[in-house]
């Protein structure tokens, strides 16, 4: 290992507070000492975030006030400058080692210039599907005459589908439901914008917003979409459908055009008239009939508010214990929740196929439970590779237990 005072001097350009002092640690720990970040008068190698809004500029003053040293640029994309060496982000070790060297042996290859990239704004995130609440014709789901008044506790025990335990879904089963994709090469950036979904023009989009509308609103709602009425309680979190699995998964796959849509709307029912205490077994809880109608709807996609070449990462871990539980869920989730990561990222260091983390995030999404990373240090640093382990995990053999 370089001690501090044999290690190279590198000063940083493009990149904020944060950022430097991620890749300082970075190349003091991981890196073994090799260079050590100084500034821009004691510099031996110049390194510019080539993502920075202003790298051009930067790239050019550089070349004009140090013409003489070596340049490394750092992008999420390839970039190739002659005179100058890339990095590819997230940094991987061997990678950013190997450039620092050949810059400091004054190896440069040569390259073809590349034009000035065009400075991009922050993807604006899309709203869910908006539904106007209506006094509607279509008829609520009521009784004929009122219904007696039951106590909620007393009935409780009826709600089988809402205390279901966790269903665990093995990939033989899960290839069933998960659609093919076609023409995607998910090795090709530009082809992954393909295996994307729009909430909107779902089922799932219209009840994710017909939750929100009711939680707002503090009354009992129902969903009318043309098939089968959805009723939403706020104060029990609860929703009620008369529907199994299969025709939900069925309904949920289905796009549902732009005219179909203005059939939907939201009517508010009087908790007396309420027909669903006669099939009690049809009420869920709203948050796992949201995770697994996203599932559903899915299809091995993501949806499109999440820019699936930029990390994510998970909030807090999802309730498995009362979760459709899609296939590697678990693995995901716990790279997720140490550190942000691309989805990518996460199929490759699990050897999974992209489709299952593109479920999870899905249905994780539908709670709020993901997040886009959006800090500059998130994306620099490439995630420590995951190692194998044949000890299984301690949730996975609680879950066991209780499926059992």
């Amino acid at each position: 290992m370089k001690n501090k005072k044999g290690a190279i001097k590198i000063a940083l350009y493009g990149m904020d507070e944060r950022a430097c002092k991620t890749m300082a640690m970075y190349l003091k720990g991981p890196c073994k000492g090799i260079a050590v970040v100084t500034n821009e008068v004691n510099a031996e190698i110049d390194l510019i975030d080539a993502d920075y809004s202003k790298a051009k500029e930067l790239l050019d003053e550089r070349k004009s006030v140090t013409p003489d040293r070596p340049l490394i640029l750092l992008s999420l994309e390839e970039v190739l400058i002659e005179g100058t060496f890339f990095v590819k982000k997230p940094i991987e070790i061997e990678t950013l080692v190997a450039a620092i060297k050949q810059a400091t042996s004054g190896s440069i290859k040569k390259t073809k210039p590349i034009a000035k990239k065009e400075e991009k704004g922050e993807k604006e995130l899309e709203k869910t599907a908006e539904i106007e609440t209506t006094e509607t014709t279509e008829s609520p789901v009521v009784e004929k005459k009122k219904a007696a008044t039951k106590h909620v506790d007393s009935e409780e025990v009826k709600k089988t589908s809402k205390h279901r335990t966790a269903k665990d879904l093995t990939e033989s089963k899960f290839s069933a439901y998960m659609g093919h994709i076609e023409g995607v090469d998910f090795s090709d950036p530009e082809h992954l914008l393909k295996a994307s979904f729009n909430a909107k023009e779902y089922f799932f989009g219209y009840v994710q917003s017909a939750l929100k509308v009711c939680k707002a609103k503090g009354r009992i709602l129902q969903l009318n979409s043309g098939w089968k009425p959805l009723l939403i309680f706020p104060q029990s979190q609860e929703v009620w459908l008369d529907a199994d699995d299969k025709q939900l998964r069925a309904f949920a796959g289905l796009s549902i055009k732009k005219n179909a849509s203005k059939g939907m709307s939201l009517s508010p029912i009087e908790k007396s008239t309420v027909k669903a205490n006669e099939k009690m077994e049809n009420f869920y809880d709203s948050d796992y009939f949201l995770w697994k109608l996203a599932v559903w709807t899915s299809k091995g996609r993501y949806p499109d508010v999440i820019d699936i070449n930029k990390p994510v990462y998970l909030k807090q871990w999802p309730n498995f214990t009362r979760l459709l539980v899609t296939p590697h869920s678990m693995r995901i989730a716990a790279l997720l929740v140490r550190e942000p990561r691309t989805a990518m990222s996460i199929a490759n260091a699990l050897k999974i196929k992209p489709q299952y983390v593109f479920v999870f995030i899905s249905a994780a999404n539908s709670l709020g439970l993901v997040g886009q990373a959006k800090r500059q240090s998130d994306a620099l640093i490439a995630p420590a590779k995951v190692k194998a382990s044949k000890a299984k995990g301690l949730l996975s053999r609680i879950l066991g237990r209780l499926r059992g």
